[in-house]
């Protein structure tokens, strides 16, 4: 046997149990809700085929619809919001210092807390009566511009797009900042013999270097923004009058509140389709040409 054919065949071996974990607690799991989403089920009985009927349903309901509109706003503000945060805070914190490490630290310190948590510590940060905005509002001279944060329908979903950003600019400064350390010395002494310093060195020279790793990050906003439900379900519950509603949310309620499954995994399989169709596009737009 050749070398490289061993080596293949070592790597194969050590991804196997990596793999078949993964299969078992994802793919198998994501077959079986595509499976149930076919069929009218409580959770217990039988179980009645039903073909599309479910998806059918889900995609005629109009609350459905505001809850992928919600989903979409996070969406936009992750992409747009987390991804230059972090990307701007990593070209300012790239130096290996005492007070870069401090700022590193405190930025990913929100990672480290349950969203759960997050959730509850915002909460009381919105509350009307008590809550430290409205306080500092108030502190300031801005009382017009105090808000019922999260019981107005108008200003709930953008209340919580604040929370959403702030919890999850961590993970990406750090794929940033280890993506700016990993371009050669080289490269960036001779893209300043060639003249290009400051902004042009940023977009000619940093950014193409670093595209791979933002078409990455693009990638884990859109999957976490579709998937996101812990953070609102603590915060708001989906109100006030469904204004914060999200297709995790909606998903989760008919499933477990009104105990249907059936339908339940009919959305389940929505979100994941609409996630690959996301994720697909946001690659063919960031597609470069060589």
């Amino acid at each position: 046997m050749s070398p490289s054919l061993r080596s293949r065949g070592f790597i194969a071996v050590g991804l196997l149990p990596s793999l078949a974990i993964f299969a078992f607690f994802v793919i198998i799991p994501l077959i079986w809700s595509a499976y149930y989403g076919f069929f009218s089920w409580k959770g217990i009985g039988a179980m009645k085929f039903i073909g599309f009927d479910n998806y059918i349903e889900a995609i005629n309901d109009r609350l459905f619809w505001v809850a992928f509109k919600n989903n979409m706003m996070i969406v936009a503000a992750s992409v747009f919001g987390q991804v230059p945060i972090a990307l701007i805070l990593a070209l300012f914190l790239l130096k290996n210092g005492w007070f870069q490490r401090f700022i590193r630290s405190a930025v990913f310190m929100p990672m480290v807390l349950s969203a759960v948590v997050v959730g509850i510590i915002w909460g009381y940060i919105y509350h009307p009566q008590i809550g430290v905005l409205n306080f500092l509002l108030d502190y300031l001279g801005l009382e017009s511009w105090k808000q019922q944060w999260l019981t107005d329908p108008k200003v709930s979903m953008y209340a919580i797009l604040v929370p959403i950003i702030w919890l999850n600019v961590g993970p990406y400064l750090i794929l940033f900042i280890a993506a700016l350390q990993n371009i050669p010395s080289e490269i960036d002494d001779a893209a300043g013999i060639d003249g290009a310093v400051g902004w042009r060195k940023l977009i000619y020279v940093k950014l193409p270097m670093i595209w791979d790793t933002i078409k990455v990050a693009v990638v884990l906003c859109i999957a976490g923004s579709l998937k996101a439900f812990d953070l609102i379900y603590v915060m708001t519950g989906g109100g006030p009058a469904n204004s914060t509603e999200l297709l995790a949310t909606y998903m989760y309620n008919n499933t477990f509140n009104i105990y249907r499954f059936g339908y339940g995994s009919a959305v389940s399989t929505l979100i994941i389709i609409i996630s690959l169709v996301m994720i697909a596009g946001s690659q063919y737009l960031m597609k470069t040409k060589k």
